[in-house]
């Protein structure tokens, strides 16, 4: 769940673009006042063996939160393409810090790898694109955040079920309530975790009788593992890496949806970023062109998928990878040979309604050119015999405007 509202607060913390959605009304027509809701909430809480006093302590002086229901009401999207978003966030002093915090708790690293099978450059990926290695956490009080959006009428019975999480961390020991402070989300700690993730995932691996993911390093690495395992991770896998395709090839197997064994991309001509052969395996990937077969390309492997569990927006998801692979001693990405077209919110937008107006299916309309609307666009592509890169172009607009 909490790949569905994160990529709002992390537009925000990234400085990307946020248009704001229709106007609408910012509150429901609720039968019963937000007092009324917090007292029956209560009741609910303790019927599920949360105690009175943690309920009491945790919830005293809650009060309706106006401007968290507008934020989520805001719509964020990155709408800057991913040469210049991964510029902006793979920026040198991530890879510095970063490549120093390895060194500096290598043997931390050791253990959680050792345990949990995911290396440290993908953990320092996330820990530096989610908060600046803990030093942009969040100031919002997260119980206050998650009571509103809770009986709030868009999804209560998501922020309800991290309501009830929230209080189980701090009846738990984990957390007090004057320090549960983050996201106004509702995300807690150094990798933003969900208060359900944090209950579940979280892991005291500084084995000091609590997690803390505000202030513990090791447990940081360790929860940050651990979710990772859960949202799909293998052990001793890749999760990214640049290639180099040719002119002319089966460009609709281009996508992140399509997977083929790496001696299928051997046959068309795709290899390594050296220009050294692929492996003619059976290792299956997706081949990757977040900007069309001119620009960057990567074979993304089933790891990679875990980023896209991780948060759904292919940019961030593809950012965080790359991230990794230059902590893990990876160059700079190769541009691609160009023109390389880039396409505002606003023409996502219409291009989505285009595709949805000659019944393709892009899920959301919301200027995002994501999982959905790329495979539309290719659908699109082969139907209208341009090459199926899962990427827009002005002659793809001119097709669907009848032009």
């Amino acid at each position: 769940m909490r790949v569905k509202f994160l990529t709002y607060a992390l537009a925000i913390l990234a400085g990307t673009a946020v248009l704001a959605a229709p106007a609408r009304a910012l509150t429901c027509n609720h039968s019963q006042s937000f007092g009324a809701w917090l007292q029956d909430f209560k009741r609910e809480a303790v019927g599920m063996g949360i105690s009175q006093r943690t309920v009491n302590s945790a919830l005293q002086g809650v009060t309706y939160a106006p401007d968290i229901v507008r934020k989520d009401r805001a719509q964020g999207v990155f709408s800057q393409t991913f040469i210049k978003f991964s510029g902006r966030m793979v920026a040198a002093y991530r890879l510095k810090k970063g490549r120093s915090l390895i060194r500096k708790h290598r043997s931390i690293f050791a253990r959680v790898e050792k345990k949990y099978g995911v290396p440290a450059p993908v953990i320092v990926g996330f820990w530096g694109l989610e908060t600046d290695f803990g030093a942009n956490n969040g100031k919002s009080p997260i119980l206050r955040s998650l009571a509103t959006l809770a009986y709030d009428c868009r999804r209560p019975e998501m922020f309800r079920e991290q309501l009830i999480a929230a209080l189980k961390i701090v009846e738990r020991g984990d957390l007090r309530p004057s320090e549960l402070v983050g996201a106004w989300a509702g995300e807690i700690g150094q990798t933003q975790f969900l208060p359900a993730h944090y209950y579940e995932f979280g892991v005291d691996f500084n084995r000091d009788g609590k997690v803390d993911l505000r202030h513990s390093v090791p447990d940081v690495l360790a929860s940050t593992a651990r979710l990772l395992v859960y949202h799909g991770w293998r052990r001793g896998e890749p999760w990214l890496q640049e290639v180099v395709v040719p002119r002319k090839m089966p460009w609709q197997e281009a996508d992140i949806s399509i997977q083929h064994p790496r001696s299928d991309w051997v046959k068309w001509g795709v290899k390594l970023r050296s220009g050294k052969q692929l492996p003619a395996d059976n290792l299956p990937a997706s081949l990757i062109l977040p900007m069309g077969r001119n620009g960057p390309a990567f074979l993304g492997y089933n790891n990679f998928r875990v980023y896209t569990e991780w948060n759904q927006s292919l940019i961030y998801a593809l950012t965080a990878a790359y991230y990794a692979t230059r902590l893990d001693g990876a160059p700079a990405y190769n541009h691609g040979r160009g023109p390389l077209p880039a396409f505002s919110a606003g023409q996502v937008k219409e291009l989505q309604r285009l595709l949805t107006k000659h019944g393709y299916d892009v899920g959301e309309i919301d200027g995002k050119l994501g999982v959905k609307s790329r495979a539309a666009v290719r659908k699109a592509q082969i139907k209208l015999g341009l090459p199926a890169d899962s990427y827009p172009s002005k002659a793809l607009f001119a097709k669907l405007r009848g032009r």
